[in-house]
C-alpha cells in the first residue's frame, strides 16, 4: 500500500485499516457460500487462539515495514510491484485488465474501482 497523510498519522491510518478490512473479511467469508470457508476461518482463529488481545480471529500480521519513497524510481519499483502480482499469477496478461488494481488508473484511463489522488511526481505512464 502506497499512502500518505497530512491529518493522520500513518500508523493510525495502517492500524485503522487492518481493523477495518479484517472485519470485512471475516463478514464477507461468512456471508458468502465459500468452499473453504471452514478451512480459512479455523486458520485465522488459530493464530488467534495465541494471543490475548484478539477475541476470535487474526487476519493480518503484527508490524509494518514502512520505506519513504524519495525518488521517483523507487516509487515507481513499488507501484509497480502489487501492479504486476496479478500477471505473475497468471490471472491477467496485462496489470491494467485486472479490475481491482490502481494499474487501470496508471496505464490507461480507465478508472479503477478506488479512487486516486495523484500526489507524488510519478504521473500516469499513459500522459
Amino acid at each position: 500500500m502506497i499512502i500518505s497523510s497530512k491529518a493522520e498519522s500513518l500508523p493510525s491510518i495502517l492500524r485503522d485499516f487492518k481493523k477495518y478490512t479484517a472485519k470485512e473479511i471475516i463478514n464477507t467469508i461468512n456471508r458468502i457460500n465459500e468452499s473453504r470457508k471452514g478451512w480459512i476461518l479455523e486458520m485465522f482463529s488459530e493464530v488467534a487462539d495465541h494471543l490475548k488481545r484478539t477475541s476470535n480471529f487474526k487476519v493480518w500480521q503484527d508490524g509494518s515495514h514502512p520505506e519513504i519513497l524519495l525518488s521517483t524510481k523507487f516509487m515507481e519499483q513499488k507501484l509497480d510491484y502489487p501492479h504486476n502480482n496479478p500477471v505473475s499469477d497468471e490471472i491477467v496478461d496485462e496489470p491494467e485488465e485486472y479490475l481491482y488494481s490502481s494499474a487501470r488508473d496508471y496505464y490507461t484511463k480507465k478508472r479503477g474501482y478506488l479512487e486516486l489522488e495523484f500526489t507524488h511526481d510519478v504521473a500516469r505512464k499513459d500522459l
